[in-house]
């Protein structure tokens, strides 16, 4: 019985051992990490900084002034706010 035990005890300390990941593993995993994220471009359009940004402008533009003038130059200045930040944030 003491024998049985003892090789259940041997074969639970020996598998962690044997799935632990190898430094190999590891240094593979970091490499892959390391292309994707500083290889791969961040292309972003802009369109939806550039709607919500437009969308905004024209609230704070009829807010601010009251005649049509207001909505139409805040939507656009909005807009172009909006897609720039869209486009530039990664």
């Amino acid at each position: 019985m003491r024998n049985l035990v003892t090789a259940i005890m041997a074969a639970a300390v020996m598998v962690p051992a044997a799935t632990a990941p190898t430094a190999a593993d590891a240094a593979r995993r970091h490499h892959h990490y390391y292309y994707y994220h500083t290889y791969r471009p961040c292309h972003h359009s802009g369109t939806t900084g550039a709607l919500i940004g437009g969308g905004a402008g024209a609230l704070v533009g009829s807010a601010v002034s009251h005649g049509l003038a207001g909505p139409i130059i805040g939507g656009v200045g909005g807009a172009l706010l909006g897609r720039h930040i869209g486009r530039h944030t990664c």
